[in-house]
């Protein structure tokens, strides 16, 4: 049985950056964390953007020199006993902990009975693997038009590959975008070089060969050297479950990322917090939140009382345009646009009941402050009180 004062469950941007708040606090209290993947922690923004672009492999690690972290790779916590303090892995070790942190993230959502040929991307084990098929091959398919998948569609395009994407919905992004956005989007796409078969659903796919065959609903065969698929995640809380915690669309946190049980806590993707900007409880799946809230989390382990007042940004990369945003984003809302060059340059704000809940900056830089400012304001605004309000 292995004591440690902090405990980490899970091994990504949340837990690293809860190391580096306890080191803050505390820098002599043990730590460990005990991590699935079989790397150390790294950034995972750019498995879809700068890994691409030319930046070496190496630039993903995260700088944990000097922190004095017992690591625990490629090893998977099944059970928490919050009564006696002790956390089991699947190796059947035992830790035992003054505070805990549940870094759990989530799981790709995937096709049930597509086999294994599909990549369902969040790893840098997946982007590996695509960057192998990637050496050999020409053709892919990407199946989603959403967050991931609209980022690495354009990687692989960028990267000469002949690319076609699949999706459900009328446009590219189109759960966030304005409708007027998502059709210039898939137009756009359509000019780099990509298949955009919008509105459009899987019905399977099947190996022949080293080629991968995707069929549509209409019968479409399309024929790909590698298929990637970014269908969204869905929050790890079964161990959550198991200790007993309360679980809502993620792991319930209060203000100070504690957990249901005092000595417990949660951060990052599987963290449902109460966001005070919005006043609704919510999770975010972004980078921003990861290192924040995690570093939060790792202060208040070590005997802080920080509150988590922070309101998450979130971005993008998609070719040469690109965006920063804010708040909630939901193309059913009520959409201002205020474009300064359309579809190139703008800034989108949406609103509910007159009150601007979020804000979009389209190839709009550097404005995540303001965005932030006056979405906190909770002023009733209309398209005539938000044109020229940000500019970048």
């Amino acid at each position: 049985m292995k004591h440690h004062k902090y405990l980490i469950v899970g091994g990504g941007m949340t837990a690293d950056s809860a190391v580096h708040g306890i080191r803050k606090i505390d820098q002599e209290g043990a730590i460990a964390m005990i991590c699935e993947e079989r790397h150390l922690p790294y950034d995972r923004p750019p498995l879809t953007k700068s890994l691409w672009k030319g930046s070496a492999y190496e630039s993903i690690w995260r700088n944990a020199h000097g922190l004095n972290v017992a690591m625990h790779l490629a090893k998977k916590v099944v059970a928490v006993d919050p009564s006696k303090k002790t956390a089991t892995d699947d190796a059947g070790n035992v830790y035992t902990y003054e505070k805990l942190l549940l870094a759990t993230g989530g799981s790709v959502r995937s096709f049930p009975g597509f086999g294994e040929s599909i990549i369902y991307y969040r790893t840098a084990d997946d982007y590996l693997k695509l960057r192998e098929l990637s050496q050999h091959g020409s053709d892919f398919v990407v199946i989603g038009g959403g967050f991931i998948g609209s980022e690495i569609a354009a990687a692989l395009a960028m990267n000469n590959k002949r690319v076609t994407m699949i999706f459900p919905e009328s446009g590219i992004g189109a759960r966030v975008y304005a409708q007027p956005l998502a059709e210039f989007l898939n137009s756009y796409y359509r000019e780099k070089g990509v298949t955009v078969l919008a509105s459009e659903t899987v019905k399977s796919v099947r190996t022949e060969g080293a080629k991968t065959i995707v069929t549509t609903e209409n019968g479409t065969d399309i024929s790909a050297d590698g298929v990637v698929a970014g269908l969204g995640i869905s929050p790890n809380t079964d161990l959550a479950t198991q200790a007993g915690l309360a679980v809502d669309n993620g792991i319930v946190v209060d203000d100070q990322l504690r957990t249901s049980n005092p000595d417990i806590y949660a951060a990052g993707d599987v963290a449902n917090f109460r966001s005070a900007l919005l006043d609704k409880r919510m999770r975010v799946e972004h980078e921003d939140n990861a290192n924040v809230m995690g570093e939060m989390a790792g202060r208040n382990m070590a005997g802080q009382s920080d509150t988590y007042h922070h309101q998450p940004f979130f971005y993008s990369d998609l070719f040469d345009l690109g965006y920063e945003a804010v708040g909630e984003l939901d193309s059913r809302m009520d959409i201002v646009e205020d474009w300064e060059e359309p579809f190139r340059k703008g800034v989108i704000y949406y609103l509910r009941d007159g009150l601007v809940r979020g804000v979009l900056l389209w190839n709009t830089w550097g404005q995540v402050d303001a965005a932030t400012r006056l979405i906190a304001k909770k002023a009733v605004h209309s398209s005539e009180t938000l044109m020229g309000r940000i500019t970048g």
